[in-house]
């Protein structure tokens, strides 16, 4: 009876030594697998990075004084419906973008925004200096003759702050 007591705790202990291989084993297979998926989370992160600067890069090229006229002056316009019409596109492609904040750095992000903010700054400002009769044609011609002034525009400063983001993702 006293050995069949010692035969009954030994079957005992071997069961809880299987139980306890047999829970490691799961650990370290869950564990080897979790390891094994960072290296394709930090490659997905990179490649929704990579897209963020990508729709930046898009927003800084939409939002640059000459091609804003080129895209949104029509003809008959006058210079408040032009101004009217620059600065909300300018609002709407920041809007739309946003989103991309949270996959840029914050450097990269202040660029973006000093953008939105110069250049529409820069067509309200030349705005104020025309006559409330004038044109959309009066309007865009001092917009290109200033844009066509060099450091006038960030855009420069933001598409090399874009790609410097991407390459240092790239390495």
């Amino acid at each position: 009876m006293f050995q069949d007591f010692f035969i009954y705790v030994a079957l005992l202990m071997e069961l809880a030594t299987v139980a306890l291989v047999i829970i490691f084993y799961k650990e370290f297979k869950a564990y080897t697998k979790q390891q094994s998926e960072i290296p394709q989370i930090n490659h997905e992160g990179n490649r929704m990075k990579l897209q963020a600067l990508e729709r930046l890069t898009m927003f800084a090229e939409r939002c640059g004084l000459a091609n804003l006229i080129n895209r949104i002056n029509q003809p008959g316009m006058s210079a408040s419906d032009l101004h009217f019409a620059l600065t909300e596109s300018i609002k709407t492609e920041y809007e739309y973008n946003i989103s991309q904040q949270v996959y840029v750095s914050p450097e990269v992000w202040n660029a973006i925004t000093r953008l939105k903010d110069q250049n529409i700054y820069i067509i309200h400002h030349i705005t104020a200096s025309l006559s409330p009769a004038a044109t959309a044609l009066d309007l865009s011609k001092l917009i290109i003759e200033y844009s066509n002034t060099p450091n006038a525009e960030m855009n420069g400063i933001v598409l090399s702050a874009l790609q410097t983001e991407a390459k240092q993702i790239l390495n």
